[in-house]
């Protein structure tokens, strides 16, 4: 399992987007829980809580997985982004690279996943009992080893890019859960930064746009 050695970095400990008195945007790093684990106490909520004690987190990003984060500073703002992302009216873009070469340009991938029980946390796909997950993908460079994809989530189930790009043989690099061992000794963390995100604000319902830089 991912979190055995649990390191998360320190710097930079906490890095603040953009904030004002509703909502504060993250770039988490890859690394660092997003909520607490059974016996892991420091993630990007705790540090956020220290500066904005009212802070509470809206959606996440697995472990390893580094990028954009938004965090409600009040109830009417959580319930108002909880929604947008419910009813999928957010965006969100990610990019990964993916072990070997991509044949196609783009595609789409639809396939239903669900916990893998016995060997949880993973997830898996599951065409009787999973819950809907529908990727868009696109190829945005092709190397002689690895591939870099940008990746559009429609659905945000738990691992969901890391197990569609795993049905499409090509796992993404640094994927400690779903990695063979050639893909996994390719980089030393995941391969997969969420560098954009939009929603409207909750107050003025205005739609905000977010980037960060693809750190790999």
């Amino acid at each position: 399992m991912e979190i055995l050695n649990y390191c998360p970095p320190m710097e930079p400990y906490l890095e603040i987007v953009s904030q004002d008195d509703d909502i504060l945007v993250l770039n988490k790093p890859s690394g660092l829980l997003s909520v607490p684990g059974k016996e892991h106490a420091d993630c990007l909520q705790a540090r956020v809580q220290r500066v904005f004690p009212t802070a509470t987190v809206v959606h996440r990003l697995d472990m390893s997985t580094s990028g954009l984060m938004v965090m409600a500073l009040n109830k009417p703002a959580h319930r108002h982004i909880s929604k947008q992302f419910e009813l999928r009216e957010t965006a969100k873009t990610y990019q990964a690279i993916v072990f070997d070469r991509v044949q196609q340009d783009s595609g789409e991938i639809n396939l239903p996943l669900i916990c893998d029980w016995p060997n949880r946390p993973k997830q898996m796909v599951d065409h009787e009992q999973g819950k809907k997950a529908l990727t868009h993908w696109r190829v945005l460079e092709r190397n002689t080893h690895s591939t870099r994809l940008e990746l559009k989530p429609v659905t945000g189930r738990s691992h969901q890019l890391r197990v569609h790009m795993l049905s499409m043989q090509h796992p993404i690099l640094g994927d400690s859960l779903y990695a063979h061992d050639q893909a996994l000794a390719m980089s030393n963390r995941l391969n997969l930064h969420a560098m954009f995100l939009s929603f409207r604000h909750p107050v003025s319902e205005q739609t905000l746009c977010f980037d960060s830089e693809v750190p790999f």
